[in-house]
């Protein structure tokens, strides 16, 4: 009997014998969950923010951002590299400035630096879809509860069409990285081993994203959002939100090098009262709700009714472009791009100027687009007539134009803008271009945009 019980307990223990344990399922990585996302266009566009991810910081929220360009095409006030070596130094800068707040992930798009206000050149210059793959990516990578970046939309102010691309794309991102069609092979296994295109990240819903104007007045923007103060005390820094901020963008030094230096002259007296009653941050941080799948108030907290864990897709409503006569004229170009935009992507809530608006410089072109519809069964002819302020000059875009049945064909206006005096300030009152369109003597439609002049100015 010991010898056939001591004959099961060898046979016991041979290797065909035990259970095998059960193989490793790895899941996502946790090193770069995130719980706030910064979709920004060029190294220090984040100094919208850092007050706001100061405080974010101090309570225990991670954070990366995301940058579009490495800003090649902006100025250097610091030494003598331009083009390409300036983007690599200002992605060092930006680097350097996240650092300071504690922020240790930091993408770069590769986007090119494109210097005018029209949003559809820096998607075009951007390479629209890579980038939004990219970003999709890094959205499923870094699985953020929070995404905050640029309004997308025209206003009067910096209106940089990066900044307004940024919105744009980090709008789609959120549309899109939740569902499992959208890049496919990003949330597929590989087959096999070392098969070098398949990622294997999961879907990934984010439960909020908010905006920050790029516009000179915040009429339109006031409740829209939350807002937070500036000059409350860090728990970690020991030192006002506005304070932490500086310091990281002092790490800038190839766009503020004179800004500064001029700090350096100052007592911390002075820095205080410039920076809490003079510059951008003065006022607070200001937001605006664009989506929330969790609820909670408009001007709610951030993080108001943010739980742990994932949320299922939530596709947005599309909202009907409703009926349209059958000829009519239409503003054309990023205005009309913006009025598609926010349909398609559930934001017709967005605050956006009425009139549409531009500020520009003096003594350049002024372009109109047009979009000139024609739905009837036959051939119509579109009379426009352009209607301009004192001392500018309509170039071209008036008179008759044929349109073919059911088509719709693009013109434009241009109007030559006049150069601001000297002894002028800085920028004039925003004045009306209005283009008139008849059909057959009749009204089939008016084309207004509010045109501001400044010294300077991004080109249109």
């Amino acid at each position: 009997m010991l010898g056939l019980l001591a004959g099961c307990l060898v046979f016991s223990g041979m290797p065909w014998a035990q259970t095998p344990a059960p193989a490793r399922i790895f899941q996502a990585d946790e090193r770069y969950k995130v719980d706030i996302l910064v979709v920004v266009a060029h190294p220090d566009d984040e100094g919208a923010a850092t007050p706001y991810l100061a405080r974010a910081i101090d309570a225990g929220k991670r954070v990366a951002v995301v940058y579009g360009t490495r800003g090649s095409s902006g100025a250097n006030e610091a030494s003598a590299e331009q083009a390409a070596a300036l983007g690599e130094i200002r992605e060092i800068e930006a680097r350097r400035a996240s650092a300071v707040l504690g922020i240790d992930k930091v993408w770069f798009l590769g986007g090119k630096d494109t210097a005018s206000q029209d949003v559809l050149q820096s998607l075009a210059n951007w390479d629209h879809g890579v980038v939004l793959e990219n970003l999709v990516r890094l959205v499923r990578l870094t699985r953020p509860e929070v995404v905050l970046t640029f309004l997308p939309g025209t206003f009067i102010g910096e209106d940089h069409g990066d900044h307004q691309a940024a919105g744009v794309l980090a709008t789609e991102a959120f549309d899109l990285a939740g569902d499992p069609t959208a890049f496919p092979e990003q949330v597929s296994a590989p087959l096999r081993r070392l098969e070098p295109y398949l990622e294997n990240l999961r879907p990934w819903q984010t439960k909020k994203i908010y905006y920050f104007p790029d516009a000179d007045k915040e009429d339109i923007f006031r409740d829209k959002g939350p807002r937070y103060s500036v000059k409350e005390i860090s728990k970690s820094a020991k030192q006002a939100y506005w304070r932490v901020a500086l310091e990281s963008f002092e790490r800038h030094e190839t766009q503020a090098k004179s800004f500064i230096d001029s700090l350096a002259k100052m007592d911390e007296a002075q820095i205080e009262k410039m920076v809490t009653s003079e510059s951008f941050w003065s006022t607070g941080i200001n937001f605006v709700l664009g989506k929330s799948l969790v609820g909670g108030n408009v001007t709610g907290d951030i993080f108001e009714g943010i739980a742990p864990g994932a949320i299922s897709l939530a596709r947005p409503e599309v909202s009907s472009t409703g009926s349209k006569a059958e000829v009519l004229v239409e503003l054309a170009g990023p205005w009309s791009y913006y009025a598609d935009f926010r349909r398609a992507h559930g934001l017709m809530h967005l605050p956006h100027p009425d009139p549409p608006e531009i500020a520009l410089e003096g003594g350049t072109d002024l372009v109109i687009p047009l979009w000139l519809g024609n739905q009837s069964s036959a051939a119509q002819e579109i009379n426009l007539t352009v209607n301009a302020p004192a001392g500018w000059t309509v170039r071209s875009g008036g008179g008759k134009f044929s349109i073919a049945a059911k088509q719709t064909a693009a013109t434009r206006i241009e109007v030559k803008l006049p150069l601001l005096g000297e002894g002028a300030g800085s920028k004039t009152d925003a004045q009306e271009v209005r283009v008139h369109a008849e059909c057959h003597g009749q009204s089939v439609g008016d084309v207004k945009l509010r045109v501001e002049l400044r010294k300077r100015a991004l080109p249109e």
